[in-house]
């Protein structure tokens, strides 16, 4: 590819158009992604921006090289369902444990889920209790920010309540393109009497002597405000991107739900506390993720969790490997809508069983394959990046050796074909299956052929057969021995 190729090109919400990326320093490329929410297991909705964001990861990684990126994607534990269910179950401990407390069974999940996915961990993953007070540390808070806010005239203080000033940002409305007259005109719902616009956002609330909250202290119109209350939803990304990322970065991503409000008053908040003319200089969002044709919603009966899809049999009847659920979603590109189905789920398990039989058990290579970086670089391209694979796959199945560790090496840049081809196949053998078991009698098939036992050959055979395991003898590449390898058969 000539240098020009070489440019990495990302769909920029803020401006609509496709740009070329261009990082603030190469050495320190920057983003932040907003994370689940730990009041319950993460969806598959919550799966995306997780998984597309991870590519992006490795792509960065690549281009920049892996000490050079660091990728911040939060864990928010600040909400009133948690903070509530924290006060309910832990009324002995401080709110920031009882917090932990609760949500430590659900973030420990996410984790695991999103790890079987094939996702790489994140440069830092701050939790939103960590920052809603003052820090030893220095590191940017969500109490000060606001302060900052009302130091600058952004802010003001309202029957308990601390709520940012959208006229005073001239542009407000930037990102989501929607404009104060509009909301003004459009309300659907009168004015909070206590507001002084309708588009006027908390940021941080006076909690009940029967809600969990922080002691916050203010200073308002010079006077002294102390508020037990707990910060608006928006403020908490505004305060962890700046401890990590500074005040201004290069990438911040999400789904396309969150460009409004979340994203819309992130912005506000961040560019209004600091004084600057950005929060993010690109932003990128992906598309919805329907289940069967319908919006997920527990009331429709679609809800999946990425635990229920590895755990349980409640989609499509069967448990499913974390790489499938991941091609499944690569293989619609990030900024389109995506139909979750079990068929695409079977669909990206049969490719990934070609892939495998295709590179066998091949180890990754540093060969870089210009056809699938090519597709990534064009924002985030892995629907191209894909077809790639299938002509690799392609060659690879005639014999060419470049094209089989091509291959491996540019599907380990979309997150895939992280095992061997033994592994991903002993991987699928149904639960009742005993593993070993399976590995002693091939070992003992082949042991009989070499004695040319062939009824006792063929029984093994055919007994495996029966359990719908398939065998496929080769000759070793090397050696020219007998080899057998095996595969579940649906």
């Amino acid at each position: 590819m000539s240098e020009n190729d070489q440019n990495l090109r990302i769909y920029n919400t803020l401006t609509r158009e496709k740009e070329v990326f261009k990082p603030l320093d190469p050495k320190n490329v920057r983003m932040y992604v907003c994370g689940p929410t730990v009041y319950d297991f993460a969806h598959i909705g919550n799966a995306r921006p997780v998984i597309v964001f991870d590519v992006l990861f490795r792509l960065l990684r690549h281009l920049y090289g892996d000490e050079h990126v660091t990728y911040v994607r939060n864990i928010t534990d600040v909400d009133d369902k948690i903070n509530a269910r924290a006060l309910r179950d832990f009324p002995g401990l401080p709110l920031n444990e009882a917090i932990r407390s609760v949500t430590e069974k659900t973030a420990n999940q996410f984790h695991e889920d999103v790890k079987a996915l094939g996702c790489l961990e994140p440069t830092v993953e701050p939790r939103a209790t960590d920052f809603v007070l003052p820090r030893d540390d220095g590191k940017a808070d969500m109490v000060s920010l606001i302060q900052s806010l009302i130091n600058r005239g952004h802010a003001y203080a309202a029957k308990g309540e601390i709520l940012f000033d959208t006229t005073s940002m001239a542009d407000y409305g930037g990102l989501s393109k929607r404009k104060l007259e509009d909301q003004r005109a459009g309300a659907r719902v009168a004015v909070d009497d206590h507001k002084k616009n309708p588009g006027d956002f908390v940021l941080w609330k006076e909690s009940s002597a029967e809600e969990p909250g922080w002691d916050a202290s203010f200073i308002v119109d010079g006077n002294p405000l102390v508020i037990r209350g707990r910060p608006g939803w928006h403020i908490e990304c505004s305060a962890m991107s700046a401890a990590y990322l500074g005040e201004t970065f290069d990438i911040h991503g999400g789904g396309l739900d969150l460009i409004f409000p979340h994203h819309e008053n992130e912005i506000a908040q961040s560019r209004c506390a600091h004084g600057t003319e950005m929060m993010a200089r690109y932003w990128m969002h992906n598309g919805f993720v329907q289940v069967e044709g319908r919006k997920m919603s527990k009331s429709e009966g679609n809800f999946v969790t990425i635990h229920d899809l590895l755990h349980t049999e409640k989609f499509g009847g069967r448990k499913w490997p974390g790489e499938v659920l991941r091609l499944a979603m690569l293989m619609t590109h990030y900024r389109e809508p995506i139909d979750f189905s079990v068929r695409k789920l079977e669909e990206a398990e049969s490719v990934l069983d070609g892939w495998y039989r295709a590179v066998g058990d091949a180890p990754t290579g540093g060969i870089d394959c210009a056809d699938t970086i090519g597709a990534l670089l064009d924002d985030l391209n892995t629907t191209g990046g894909i077809t790639a694979l299938h002509e690799l796959r392609a060659e690879a199945a005639k014999g060419s050796e470049g094209a089989r560790k091509c291959l491996k090496a540019s599907a380990a840049l979309l997150g895939l074909l992280g095992q061997t081809e033994s592994e991903w196949f002993a991987s699928k053998v149904s639960a009742d299956t005993d593993t070993a078991s399976l590995e002693e009698r091939v070992t003992r098939r082949l042991t009989l052929l070499k004695e040319k036992n062939f009824p006792e050959a063929d029984r093994i055979r055919d007994e495996l057969a029966a359990e719908g395991i398939q065998l496929m003898d080769y000759k070793d590449p090397e050696t020219g021995e007998r080899r057998t390898k095996w595969e579940v058969k649906g």
